[in-house]
């Protein structure tokens, strides 16, 4: 694939600002994000869950955060627009109680609650306060090779009453979705009468040769 192959020979050396910009691509499957459907449960106000989803270069903005509201639980239903590899996580907070403590990830489970967390996650990670975003947590990449929908509980923080989210950095590869429209255009051809009547000469030209 072309992604495989764009990539430098070993003997070229490379400056600050190219690596950063590679580093920030890595980082760029918020933009696979299906922002319509995205959801950010126990969010304090509406829609900011949404906003910690942004460039990897723009993660040190602190005018865009989410917090909790009720307790200090957080979820995320993150659907793609295709499917993904997801490769690696970063969590960045505040150097205090309230950022989260620990992570769990689900996969492809849509229109997670809090009822459904109980369940067992595909990967969990014990968290770092990271306030500057440097800390990759990797998945299990095998477990998370074909993710449409991706779920983030966060179920505590360091002893704050509330969790504040400032960046969650996704880092993988992205796949065009075919599942859905594979299905209709199938559905489509076999309905169609002018290959019936493909069908009822079809047997004919085996005769003939």
């Amino acid at each position: 694939s072309a992604a495989m192959a764009h990539g430098h020979g070993p003997g070229r050396c490379r400056c600050c600002g190219e690596e950063a910009a590679e580093r920030g691509a890595a980082w760029g499957l918020y933009l696979r994000i299906d922002r319509q459907r995205l959801q950010c449960l126990n969010e304090r106000r509406e829609g900011s869950g949404a906003t910690v989803f942004r460039p990897w270069e723009e993660r040190g903005d602190r005018s865009q955060f989410v917090e909790s509201d009720d307790d200090e639980e957080l979820l995320f239903n993150i659907p793609f627009t295709g499917s993904v590899k997801l490769k690696g996580v970063i969590v960045m907070g505040e150097d205090d109680g309230t950022h989260p403590a620990e992570m769990r990830l689900f996969r492809n489970i849509p229109h997670m609650s809090f009822d459904d967390t109980a369940k067992e996650p595909e990967q969990t990670f014990s968290l770092s306060r990271d306030p500057s975003g440097q800390l990759e947590y990797p998945t299990k990449i095998a477990r998370f090779s074909n993710v449409y929908h991706l779920s983030m509980h966060f179920p505590k923080n360091f002893g704050a009453e509330t969790t504040k989210i400032f960046y969650i950095g996704l880092k993988g590869e992205w796949m065009e979705a075919h599942r859905h429209e594979v299905t209709i255009c199938n559905y489509e051809a076999s309905a169609n009468p002018a290959d019936h009547k493909l069908e009822q000469i079809t047997p004919q030209t085996h005769f003939i040769s």
